[in-house]
């Protein structure tokens, strides 16, 4: 295993004894994954990894019925949907048989797991279970996934995907100190997802990066450089929980990569000499789940709409099988996956967390004279 290139976190690490789930479910659970995570400098210098935990049933199966695991107010329970009406391509969801626009299940319900780990990232300091952030909300109640964390202000700002029948939301968290936070409600709607503060307000204002998703994308013109479909925008808050999107474009697939299904942010936008940068994902499609590759792009720094670099050719990360041989046969995608998460300085170098294969959480040393 590379001395640049290491996992940090894996399923084994997590003590299902001490999961949020205890207190409702009895049947027995493991952990699909624990990945994709947020990425933060604690004021005491280390840093703290925000990891999803996806926790699945051992026997999701009962007869003639998938179930799934939904939070309420009064606890968890068990969803249980007919077989013979669900199809099962995906291992980490089903969807409903001949619904328009697709009504998809989880096999697994996620919740966030604080792991503290040294200023360089070599080793664990403490794993903060009495910190968890689980479901708290109907908007949440199918899970809170995918934090990203930018400090900003003197404040922690955390973005997570809410998931649940209700919507499919950017949910704001905040914290004063890194470690502790408070849920601030829903900031973006309906599958605008990977949203990602920037570190540094711009003209006095918040930035943020934002994905919205759609049923349907119109074609660009033949001669066009862009492939058209899912992009990176941006949007303005003046306090950061209300959000305008630019009209400026913003970060789009162009033709001649392998970005060909979708792409959306990764790190949180960090100021150089040069201007933002930051790391995103693009997917090429493959399968059912496709490859995730990271790449990188420079934004301008007074007006980060313009983009000064986008570095979308040569993969700046991709998937490493040697980091998952040794948990070889926890893995599950078809695909080969990374999906970068967060980015802290080191001086001359950056430490870039990511999800490894959906199932653990990757720590990867990138000398800054790469991004020049």
């Amino acid at each position: 295993m590379s001395a640049d290139d290491r996992l940090i976190f894996t399923p084994d690490d997590v003590d299902l004894t001490r999961s949020p789930l205890r207190r409702s479910i009895a049947e027995p659970t493991f952990v699909l994954g624990a990945f994709n995570p947020g990425l933060a400098r604690l004021p005491n210098g280390n840093l703290l990894l925000m990891v999803r935990v996806a926790e699945a049933l051992v026997e999701p199966i009962d007869g003639d019925h998938v179930r799934t695991i939904r939070w309420t107010p009064d606890g968890y329970m068990l969803d249980r949907h007919r077989l013979e009406g669900v199809e099962m391509s995906d291992p980490r969801q089903f969807a409903l048989k001949g619904r328009h626009p697709p009504l998809l299940g989880l096999t697994s319900l996620s919740w966030l797991l604080p792991v503290e780990i040294s200023r360089d990232a070599r080793q664990v300091v403490k794993v903060h279970y009495d910190k968890a952030i689980e479901p708290s909300a109907s908007f949440l109640d199918y899970g809170v996934e995918d934090a990203r964390i930018s400090l900003v202000g003197g404040s922690w700002w955390m973005t997570v995907c809410g998931v649940s029948a209700e919507r499919h939301c950017t949910a704001m968290y905040r914290s004063v100190n890194g470690l502790d936070y408070e849920l601030l409600g829903v900031v973006l709607d309906h599958q605008n997802k990977d949203m990602l503060l920037f570190e540094g307000k711009v003209g006095g204002k918040y930035m943020a990066l934002t994905r919205p998703l759609g049923e349907v994308y119109f074609a660009p013109p033949q001669e066009s450089e862009w492939l058209g479909g899912p992009a990176i925008h941006f949007a303005q808050s003046p306090d950061g929980l209300h959000w305008k999107p630019l009209d400026a474009p913003g970060i789009r697939a162009r033709k001649g990569t392998t970005i060909t299904a979708r792409m959306g942010g990764g790190s949180q936008p960090v100021l150089t000499p040069e201007g933002w940068m930051l790391i995103y994902h693009g997917v090429e499609k493959r399968e059912a789940v496709g490859i995730y590759r990271s790449f990188w792009a420079l934004l301008d720094k007074d007006e980060p709409w313009r983009i000064l670099r986008l570095e979308d050719r040569v993969p700046l990360l991709e998937a490493n099988p040697a980091l998952t041989a040794p948990i070889a046969e926890r893995l599950y995608l078809p695909t080969p996956v990374v999906f970068t998460t967060g980015v802290a300085d080191a001086g001359d170098h950056y430490i870039v967390a990511s999800g490894e294969a959906d199932l653990a959480c990757r720590i990867t040393y990138i000398a800054k004279e790469r991004f020049q």
